[in-house]
């Protein structure tokens, strides 16, 4: 398998487990140092997988997700190193009943780690966020 097809397979992957709440799988997907910034998205900058992790098993562990990627944009730039962007579009559900429908990217680099590819840092972008209300 060549490496681009391994880190669209990998991004499936993130996107898969994060639905399923597999959080044990989706530890795998990142590095071990990563960098995720959801700062354009109303969240904060996390540093390291494991403290990613805790903070999406409080934020999203009761909320029905779904996420798809698209049209994925990949540039190996070395051996064990590799950049990309992904169009986004989610919905989530909280157990209240309020809603969310987005809209946005994901700008990603890669490192090949043992001789698979994981996500070194991921930076989420938004174009749109609609919002349904909980019931009153």
């Amino acid at each position: 398998m060549d490496d681009i097809e391994a880190i669209k397979q990998l991004k499936a992957r993130y996107f898969r487990t994060m639905d399923t709440k597999d959080w044990a799988a989706m530890r795998e997907v990142f590095t071990d140092d990563v960098v995720v910034d959801t700062t354009e998205s109303g969240g904060d900058v996390v540093n390291g997988a494991d403290a990613f992790l805790a903070f999406l098993q409080e934020t999203l562990g009761e909320v029905v997700t779904v996420h798809q990627g698209h049209m994925p944009e990949i540039d190996v730039t070395s051996a064990t190193t590799a950049s990309g962007v992904w169009a986004l579009e989610d919905a989530l559900k909280w157990p209240n009943g309020m809603e969310l429908h987005g809209y946005g990217h994901y700008h990603e680099t890669y490192e090949k780690v043992d001789g698979g590819w994981r996500i070194k840092s991921l930076k989420l972008t938004r174009l749109r966020m609609d919002l349904i209300a909980a019931p009153a």
